[in-house]
């Protein structure tokens, strides 16, 4: 009988391999990737459901043109910092805390320029945000 202890060998994890591979595979990811970049989104704005009213409620309207020009109440500012919108649209509310604030953008206006809008609203607290949309001879009466 023998009884002395046999000399195993411990399984080992060898990782050369392993790591071989693995790197054989991020290079196929990254050369088969193919990068696009968003540039816009293609939206279809709403139309006016309604006939507009002829009174115009006292607020802040702001125009945004194809180029990113604001306009505040028909002012147009003399660049498209967020700054300068921001001192308008104070100027342009005066006294009232929370005006309504009406957006008007172009069609083909970047929806950047108009969430710049959204932002000097937002730091100056206004709360009541409207969309203009121009009626259609369909909801026209």
């Amino acid at each position: 009988m023998n009884f002395r202890p046999q000399n195993r060998d411990e399984p080992e994890l060898n990782l050369i391999p392993m790591i071989d591979v693995l790197i054989v595979l991020m290079i196929f990811l990254v050369l088969t990737t193919t990068f696009s970049r968003e540039t816009g989104l293609e939206l279809q704005l709403p139309k006016a459901q309604s006939p507009a009213s002829e009174e115009t409620p006292q607020g802040v309207d702001i125009a945004v043109g194809p180029d990113g020009q604001f306009s505040v109440n028909g002012t147009p500012l003399p660049d498209n910092r967020l700054e300068t919108l921001r001192e308008a649209m104070k100027a342009a509310a005066g006294e009232r805390r929370d005006p309504l604030v009406i957006v008007r953008a172009d069609r083909t206006t970047q929806h950047q320029h108009v969430i710049t809008v959204l932002d000097a609203a937002s730091q100056l607290g206004f709360g009541h945000i409207s969309f203009a949309a121009e009626a259609t001879p369909e909801s026209k009466p």
